[in-house]
């Protein structure tokens, strides 16, 4: 077994209401499902379906964030920035009305229950931009791609409790893309951005898969895999253009797959300048 530094903590993100914007810490504490009050959130149609920014891409037009720290006993009330400037509350009677008068369509604020196993929307002509949907997935087309997809029991993730992505892969990309790029690593909504060795190049987290990422107090990130990109890296969110030549660029030179989706081997806390250890 070997234990090898890979790069630093550069960034820590929490997206409280699914698809929303969410917060920049120095800190987060990360338990079995991931951090703590990741994804608590979200909103659901009223044919039952949640609500994706895959689908909708003015979800991003709103920003959550907690009022105080989630712990695993209880989640504080969650702050939503609403387009206009102004704020409403998860703990107001009036949230899911006034949030449905802006999406223009029914939606109820909803919190993760743990039996659940909802599924979320997705356009299949529009989920893989204008990359489209055999060139990502072969054994589809827009025509037979469904159009939802099922969440993991009990949670509002699309797929894995965790995303890590590495700076050397951003950089990556801005050079395939050109200098005018965008390439930041909101785009991609991970939960840690590592900020790895500059002299590294291509996709970095591939020399990873296989291995554990250690960080932290005592967190143990297992079970790394690919992260399959879609048509959200390309929207326009805060001062980012919308830009489809992100995911143009995933998709030609690395099958859309960009970054880690992982799991929780051990709990612990993470804090922004903690070293990253990679063990094989």
């Amino acid at each position: 077994m070997t234990r090898l530094q890979v790069g630093v903590v550069q960034s820590l993100f929490r997206y409280p209401v699914k698809s929303m914007l969410g917060e920049r810490l120095t800190e987060v504490e990360i338990g079995t499902k991931g951090v703590l009050g990741d994804r608590a959130w979200a909103l659901r149609e009223a044919n039952g379906r949640i609500v994706t920014a895959k689908k909708w891409a003015d979800m991003l037009g709103f920003e959550a964030s907690y009022e105080g720290t989630p712990t695993s006993e209880a989640l504080p009330p969650v702050k939503i920035m609403l387009p206009n400037g102004t704020s409403v509350r998860t703990e107001d009677p009036s949230a899911s009305e006034l949030l449905s008068k802006y999406l223009g369509r029914p939606v109820k604020l909803e919190r993760a229950r743990p039996e659940e196993h909802s599924r979320a929307e997705i356009d299949p002509a529009t989920v893989f931009g204008d990359v489209g949907v055999a060139n990502v997935i072969p054994a589809f087309t827009e025509a037979t791609l469904p159009d939802t997809f099922g969440l993991p029991r009990g949670t509002f993730f699309d797929s894995a409790m965790i995303h890590v992505i590495a700076t050397g892969t951003l950089e990556h990309m801005r050079s395939l893309i050109g200098p005018d790029a965008q390439v930041d690593p909101r785009r991609f909504r991970p939960n840690i951005v590592i900020e790895t060795d500059p002299r590294l190049t291509g996709f970095v987290e591939d020399e990873w898969l296989g291995g554990t990422l250690e960080t932290g107090s005592s967190v143990k990130i297992v079970a790394l895999e690919q992260a399959l990109r879609c048509v959200m890296t390309t929207h326009r969110q805060s001062e980012l253009a919308r830009d489809l030549r992100i995911l143009r660029a995933a998709a030609k030179h690395h099958n859309a797959r960009l970054g880690l989706f992982a799991s929780i081997g051990a709990p612990g806390k993470v804090r922004v300048g903690d070293p990253v250890y990679l063990v094989h």
